[in-house]
């Protein structure tokens, strides 16, 4: 992996659409590229980093002529991932996000988000989501070995909501014919560690990122390989049957729990 820094034009990206998943107003990616190399995510498909170098001066001077509106921090490209631990980038944008009293909704898959509780727990609207696709380490392992272990998410999820700060869990995404029987034990662990709340989204397969997948398929689940071809068809996500049935499915279970399935 190869870190290269860089100026940009612009830092901040107004949502057009309503965003219903993460309800934010704008996106933010402290780092363009990520270097987890998740296997369903097409941000492994570069492995240059690049450091926005005048990332700070350009947020102030953005939050400065925009709405107030809430910030999704981490939308493309994990804001916590191992360039933070030399640069911090993320830390440092999050100081002026509080210093301008915006609201935030910080996406990660790392434990490293707890080095910046100080600044988190000052805010006044913030939400912090931690994503997971299984309990099951081997699982971690071979979709996205680069990341902290499910135990490890968790354990993040709980110290960062016992400090007051709103947090939940995301299974995003939801593999196809490998985790869905751990539905249940995931939304029960997500209860147990004080989760705020659950989100959950299918599986997308776009461009390369569908050949990557499915190779690696072939490599550990052979035999699902027809079905994944039968399920996505010629589209880059599954058939609207198997997302309603999915969407159902973890809704039942955030009912049982007691915990809600949106922010």
């Amino acid at each position: 992996m190869e870190y290269k820094h860089a100026r940009y034009s612009s830092l901040l990206n107004k949502i057009t659409n309503k965003d219903k998943l993460f309800t934010g107003d704008y996106t933010l990616d402290p780092y363009q590229n990520c270097e987890y190399g998740c296997i369903y995510c097409d941000s492994t498909l570069d492995e240059t980093i690049y450091i926005k170098t005048n990332a700070t001066q350009l947020l102030k001077k953005e939050l400065e002529k925009n709405e107030r509106g809430i910030t999704i921090v981490g939308s493309v490209s994990d804001p916590y991932q191992d360039a933070e631990k030399k640069y911090k980038t993320t830390r440092n944008l999050l100081k002026i996000i509080e210093q301008y009293d915006f609201p935030c909704h910080v996406l990660t898959k790392s434990n490293l988000v707890l080095k910046d509780i100080d600044i988190l727990s000052k805010m006044k609207n913030c939400a912090i989501t931690i994503s997971i696709i299984s309990l099951d380490k081997s699982i971690s392992d071979i979709f996205e070995k680069k990341v902290p272990s499910p135990k490890e998410r968790l354990q993040t999820v709980k110290k960062l909501s016992e400090t007051g700060i709103k947090t939940g869990l995301a299974v995003i995404p939801i593999l196809p014919f490998i985790v869905e029987e751990e539905l249940e034990n995931i939304v029960k662990s997500a209860s147990k560690h004080k989760a705020h709340y659950i989100l959950h989204k299918h599986l997308e397969l776009k461009g390369d990122q569908k050949n990557i997948f499915i190779r690696t398929l072939e490599e550990f689940y052979p035999y699902l390989v027809e079905k994944y071809e039968k399920l996505y068809g010629n589209s880059y996500k599954p058939n609207q049957i198997y997302i309603s049935k999915i969407n159902d499915t973890v809704k039942k279970y955030c009912n049982s729990y007691g915990i809600p399935n949106k922010v």
